[in-house]
């Protein structure tokens, strides 16, 4: 098979850049190793910034997320006992969305038919070949038979253990990496919630976070040591142990349910340079991967995709290499923005082992600080709703 680029990867940023190719006319062809309905049983956070709202949009398929997304103004830091507001529209004249990636997801593969966008599902063994060519290709199984797909340019936008990375010889790239010691553990229950605005909560017990998908369908998360179980928290000793993080002004809005899903996810900040060599781009989890404070995974993979589909479009239409030669230090000035926010919020509203009296009393002042000024809460409801392109 041939196709001007071969995506790897059909998450949200994969989905997306082959959308924006093919409606310019780029014949794109995306390469997944797991089935689709895996893909789509992905449990994902969902606060959209603007940037990829716009992105949806613009490609024609902001239809449901339009009916369905739930906009919001503004979030709550909580330190157990009273609630901050950050008033994001207030104070910087913008908002987000929340609005499931699972749904962005399904929204993208189900259009993908009729655009003439292909997937091939469950391909096993992905490797990439000759990308210090101009042209590459890509090789996998499907159904135990070998197939090749011979292109311009590859985009890897596989995630943080795909083989586009690992394509990258050593010898130019740098990765740089922080591991929390603890991860997240969440609970998604068919309950209202308990708040119309995601709460991200610091208690001298841990971190907690009340967030939702939809009216009736509530997400919430408490922050656990990187070696806990989830078989060591039923769903009764999670609830209670969210009433007493979130405070007992928020406790008394929680409704309590059944989990449909509940998940240990583990924290880390990771960047990957460069993002581009020769023939080969990255996208999203591939090239970076930032703690889900803050909700900037998903939206730097929009942001990503912006750049590099409007490289590729430029280059393809007009010959011109400067959007595809500039595109990983453009990405990269945004992506460590937004890695430092993450860093900064989860830094902030998290118990680290190690940090002692003084570092939970340095936590306290910020959030005194944070609650008695303009500036502060501009600095982080600006960094919140997205630095511009």
């Amino acid at each position: 098979m041939q196709a001007d680029v071969v995506i790897i990867g059909a998450g949200p940023a994969g989905l997306l850049l082959g959308h924006k190719l093919r409606r310019a006319g780029i014949d794109a062809i995306i390469i997944e190793r797991q089935s689709r309905e895996h893909v789509l049983g992905r449990i994902r956070a969902g606060v959209l910034e603007q940037v990829t709202v716009d992105l949806v949009e613009e490609i024609g398929l902001g239809a449901r997320l339009k009916q369905e997304g739930l906009a919001h103004h503004g979030f709550y830091l909580a330190d157990g006992e009273r609630l901050i507001h950050i008033d994001m529209q207030g104070l910087t004249g913008k908002s987000v969305v929340v609005y499931g990636q699972t749904e962005i997801t399904r929204d993208l593969m189900d259009a993908a038919p009729e655009r003439g966008l292909e997937i091939v599902f469950e391909a096993s063994e992905v490797a990439l070949h000759d990308i210090e060519t101009n042209k590459p290709f890509v090789t996998y199984l499907k159904d135990g038979v070998e197939a090749r797909v011979d292109a311009r340019f590859i985009a890897g936008c596989d995630g943080f253990h795909g083989p586009s990375r690992r394509a990258m010889p050593q010898s130019v790239g740098v990765g740089y990496e922080r591991v929390y010691p603890f991860g997240w553990l969440g609970i998604l229950a068919d309950v209202a919630p308990c708040s119309d605005e995601l709460i991200y909560a610091n208690h001298d017990r841990g971190f907690a976070l009340a967030s939702m998908r939809s009216h009736t369908r509530s997400r919430y998360y408490i922050q656990v040591p990187t070696d806990e179980t989830i078989e060591h928290w039923p769903d009764d000793r999670l609830w209670d142990e969210l009433a007493i993080r979130l405070g007992p002004e928020v406790a008394e809005r929680l409704t309590r349910g059944p989990a449909i899903e509940k998940s240990i996810a583990p924290l880390r900040s990771f960047v990957f340079e460069p993002m581009r060599h020769h023939s080969l781009f990255l996208a999203g989890d591939a090239a970076h991967i930032v703690p889900p404070t803050g909700a900037k995974g998903l939206n730097l993979a929009s942001s990503d995709v912006a750049y590099l589909a409007a490289a590729l479009i430029q280059w393809f239409e007009d010959g011109k290499s400067d959007g595809i030669d500039n595109y990983s230090q453009t990405a990269l000035k945004r992506v460590w923005k937004a890695e430092r926010f993450s860093w900064s919020l989860t830094s902030l509203m998290h118990r680290f082992p190690d940090a002692g009296a003084f570092g939970r009393r340095m936590q306290v002042a910020e959030l005194d600080y944070i609650a008695e000024s303009r500036a502060a809460q501009t600095a982080i409801a600006e960094n919140y709703v997205g630095l511009p392109l």
